[in-house]
């Protein structure tokens, strides 16, 4: 079995349990994504688990086609329904073998089936830890998903990290000694002491 395997059910739950403590009226408050609000990051984790389960079952289309800047994302009334049952879905699909193999695509984007299962590791990694610290909720991200996240992170900057440049934008320097998900989130762009009243 490929060792890049793993199962992001670990992942996928932890998600949802931040999201299920999300309470109404955090919905409208900060996160540490500058342009998006928290009803705004709960509406991109349900686009990206129906983009990259698509994905992982090579059925492209509307889904994996649209970059994820096309719009603001947002959640509709019956979101504390779908997204719990979207990123079931998603860890579902990703066990399978089959989903880490050959292309797909993602964000309008073409790329291999292993490099697809690392960026969505990134995803719910990253974003699960935007969730926890806009709600104020405990977080611990799959240890397995932190090591795939950052492995992604770290390669995709490549030669831009000598710069101070990650794949998505300036890396906020992070101690050699710090835990691996605040070097992850340093690579990530993002400050690990950032709070909704520190932003």
């Amino acid at each position: 079995m490929n060792d890049t395997i793993f199962d992001l059910g670990p992942q996928t739950r932890a998600v949802a349990r931040l999201a299920e403590g999300v309470r109404d009226e955090q919905l409208a408050g900060p996160t540490p994504c500058p342009d998006l609000a928290t009803r705004n990051l709960l509406g991109h984790l349900l686009g990206l688990a129906v983009a990259f389960r698509d994905a992982g079952r090579k059925h492209l289309g509307v889904t994996t086609d649209t970059p994820p800047n096309t719009a603001v994302p947002d959640i509709g009334p019956a979101w504390r329904e779908e997204l719990p049952k979207a990123l079931d879905d998603l860890a579902e699909i990703w066990r399978d073998p089959a989903a880490w193999t050959g292309m797909t695509r993602a964000g309008g984007v073409d790329l291999p089936g292993e490099v697809a299962g690392a960026v969505v590791a990134d995803e719910l990694v990253i974003h699960g830890w935007d969730l926890a610290r806009a709600t104020g909720q405990e977080y611990e991200p799959d240890p397995a998903a932190l090591r795939a996240a950052y492995g992604f992170l770290h390669a995709a900057a490549g030669d831009g990290l000598a710069r101070g440049r990650g794949i998505f934008g300036p890396v906020v320097p992070v101690p050699e000694d710090a835990p691996l998900l605040d070097r992850a989130l340093g690579l990530s762009g993002r400050d690990p002491r950032w709070s909704p009243r520190l932003p």
